[in-house]
């Protein structure tokens, strides 16, 4: 769309989303302001926070563990637990008899009691229970204290400067209290289909998850949108997830980020675009907490001990994510075209999917329930929200230092491409509730090109030549992705072996899994 002479109305004639994985508004932007700095923010300064260390764990008597600063760029290491259960230990305190030391609690789901309020005091004693699973003993006061850490804007240069130049969001909840496929379902969909974690049973969201989403939406309307995936992933979430709806979109509508940079220096953004870090492989850059002892976990319940197949050493994902978020918001500065997409019509939203177990200090609202079909998986009502995640806007119409106070979540993006577009009804009661971010761009002159901030990414960690490739072991996210990608083949009515998934697969390995089951499915994103 051609942008003459723009104005605020124009902020939102294409919007990019980046989507990211696993992080806390506490872990990553609770430093982001001095108390008083600003008129209002919602972080951890100047707090006494702290979490109570159950009486079973070592080192109970020193009574509780204080909230501190990240002292390594890799925390918490290992990954912590994201699943519904997990997620109810963490807000309500809440773990029965039986799933202390358990990966995914499969009987009882340490829910809260009717009425129950979020007290945000289970963190450590879920941290602890994980690390005895992850590792095979009882941890300690240092290995489960990091649980209760965050981030200081010296050390996310980009994601800090980015929130302080245009507006952070610190009161935006993810959508349900559970892990990445129910809440990237919510994101483009208002709904998860009932489901709760990603792969139980492994078709559930690649076949039963046939909800309505907004790319459905913006098709009727007659309006582009595209996903892209950042090398060298071949396979897309997103697809995968909404894989009922959009595989006949897989050829044509999903690409690598390679083109997303020409898109954007050409000024062919689509009306839409998603974005989606790379989550197989060592190099990451999902900003994923790393996986090792949860992967050293499952291979020794497997049977497997070699050293050599439980060695995961993660880099940190979060610099390397701090490096793709650095490029994306560069490209979308940048762009100058004066015949289409251009930094003066184009929104740039930088989120997360889930908090992934990560430390929050505020408790999440209550939800309006998607439908009225009744509880889904695990008795869920989804009538709770997630926990805040780190979501931060930026366009040459909104001023820099804005903190936005108001109550928003993850299916405000549809409520605001709905409103912007003029794309009909919700799609579900859940983004009828949600508030549109359009309000947002409130300038009435637009921000030059050069007075955006010049943010600057740390160094990425050169990785080993081990690690450069797809050679390395998935993380369990991955692992989830393959799962799922042969649920779909196998509603395709193709032939899918039997996978362990407790044995250890390289990326090479599943990509060859996958292009056996389902062939070259996406194949504009090995460009």
């Amino acid at each position: 769309m051609s942008v003459a002479r723009p104005t605020a109305a124009n902020a939102l004639d294409h919007v990019v989303v980046l989507m990211f994985e696993n992080r806390s508004f506490d872990n990553l932007l609770g430093r982001l302001y001095q108390p008083g700095e600003v008129e209002s923010f919602e972080g951890v300064l100047g707090k006494d926070l702290s979490n109570p260390i159950p009486g079973w764990a070592e080192d109970a008597g020193k009574g509780f563990v204080p909230y501190g600063l990240a002292s390594a760029m890799d925390t918490p290491n290992p990954d912590p637990g994201e699943e519904l259960p997990h997620v109810n230990t963490q807000l309500f305190n809440v773990l029965d008899d039986g799933n202390r030391g358990l990966v995914t609690p499969e009987k009882t789901f340490n829910v809260p009691s009717a009425g129950a309020q979020p007290t945000m005091d289970g963190f450590v004693a879920d941290y602890i229970s994980m690390l005895e699973a992850e590792l095979g003993r009882a941890p300690k006061f240092t290995e489960y204290s990091q649980i209760m850490v965050g981030y200081s804007p010296e050390q996310m240069p980009v994601l800090s400067g980015l929130a302080r130049g245009f507006a952070t969001f610190d009161h935006w909840f993810c959508e349900v209290p559970s892990c990445t496929f129910t809440n990237r379902s919510f994101f483009h969909a208002g709904t998860a289909s009932g489901y709760v974690v990603n792969t139980t049973p492994a078709d559930s969201f690649p076949v039963h998850n046939t909800a309505e989403t907004l790319f459905d939406r913006l098709d009727a309307a007659g309006l582009t949108w595209r996903i892209y995936c950042d090398p060298p992933s071949h396979y897309s979430l997103t697809g995968v997830i909404h894989a009922a709806r959009l595989h006949p979109r897989f050829a044509t509508n999903f690409f690598s980020t390679e083109q997303f940079y020409a898109d954007a220096e050409r000024g062919e953004l689509p009306t839409y675009s998603f974005i989606e870090p790379q989550i197989i492989g060592f190099n990451h850059n999902d900003m994923h907490p790393p996986f090792s002892g949860l992967l050293s976990a499952v291979a020794k319940a497997g049977g497997i001990t070699e050293p050599d197949q439980l060695n995961f050493d993660n880099p940190s994902s979060l610099i390397a994510g701090e490096d793709l978020l650095d490029r994306i918001y560069r490209a979308v500065r940048d762009s100058s075209s004066t015949t289409g997409s251009n930094f003066l019509n184009t929104t740039l939203l930088v989120t997360f999917d889930e908090h992934g177990g990560t430390y929050d200090h505020v408790p999440p609202p209550a939800a309006v329930p998607p439908d009225g079909s009744g509880p889904g998986q695990f008795g869920f009502n989804f009538d709770r929200s997630g926990v805040r995640i780190p979501t931060v806007a930026i366009s040459a119409w909104i001023p820099e230092r804005t903190v936005v106070t108001d109550e928003y979540r993850s299916t405000s993006l549809l409520s605001t491409m709905r409103e912007r577009w003029d794309l009909g009804a919700p799609l579900t009661a859940r983004d009828a509730d949600a508030r549109s971010f359009a309000g947002v761009s409130s300038l009435t002159v637009p921000r030059p090109q050069e007075n955006w901030p010049d943010v600057v990414a740390r160094p990425v960690p050169v990785l080993p030549p081990s690690a450069q490739s797809l050679d390395a072991q998935l993380g369990l996210l991955g692992m989830s992705l393959v799962q799922a990608v042969l649920g779909l083949g196998a509603g395709l009515g193709a032939s899918v072996p039997s996978l362990d998934p407790r044995a250890p697969l390289t990326g090479t390995d599943a990509l060859a899994l996958a292009h056996d089951v389902l062939g070259d499915v996406f194949p504009a994103m090995r460009s």
